[in-house]
């Protein structure tokens, strides 16, 4: 406090902002851990009631950790959804074609579907060329980018996370584990 006591005006009073600002922030952390730790003690206590070895299941997968594999349970895989066209169409990762008379064409990601599964699942493709490499998915994506392009790259990633998030559901309902994935020691 003595070094707000010798500032003056505005100065000073930034860095009171700043301060609260900061104890926020550690309050917020502290919560957010609490969260989780809440989280990790219930699958500990019971790992095989409702959708927890769901959860468990992709937690093992490298890159992919319980916040991630809870929202993705909860959101997408849960559902009863009869193939891997539905799970893609759900998380609205498939296309938005335009078709007029003999025109064919294609206007992005179509919108509807679940925006945070869609947002979560974009982020999940870039970690896992991060943390799975030798995946064959890694693999398909660094065949179709080695020019290095900045708009091929962000069209296949997008193309990643539909393959990812089919390959995840096959993974928690008929339980093979996608080609080339790394599981986390037991």
């Amino acid at each position: 406090m003595r070094i707000c006591a010798r500032l003056k005006g505005n100065r000073r009073i930034r860095l009171l902002k700043l301060r609260r600002g900061l104890e926020r922030l550690a309050v917020v952390r502290a919560q957010i851990k609490a969260i989780e730790q809440r989280r990790a003690q219930e699958l500990k206590e019971a790992p095989a009631a409702g959708t927890h070895p769901m959860v468990l299941m992709l937690a093992k997968v490298m890159g992919v950790g319980l916040e991630t594999a809870d929202m993705l349970v909860a959101e997408v895989l849960s559902r009863p959804l009869r193939d891997h066209r539905a799970v893609a169409r759900y998380a609205g990762l498939t296309g938005s074609p335009d078709e007029s008379g003999a025109k064919c064409r294609e206007q992005g990601l179509a919108k509807n579907g679940n925006g945070r599964v869609r947002r979560g699942m974009i982020q999940l493709a870039w970690r896992w060329l991060l943390h799975q490499k030798d995946s064959d998915l890694a693999q398909w994506f660094r065949a179709r980018t080695a020019d290095g392009r900045k708009d091929i790259r962000k069209t296949m990633i997008v193309a990643l996370a539909r393959k990812l998030l089919i390959a995840l559901w096959r993974y928690v309902t008929t339980g093979v584990v996608p080609a080339g994935v790394v599981l986390k020691a037991a």
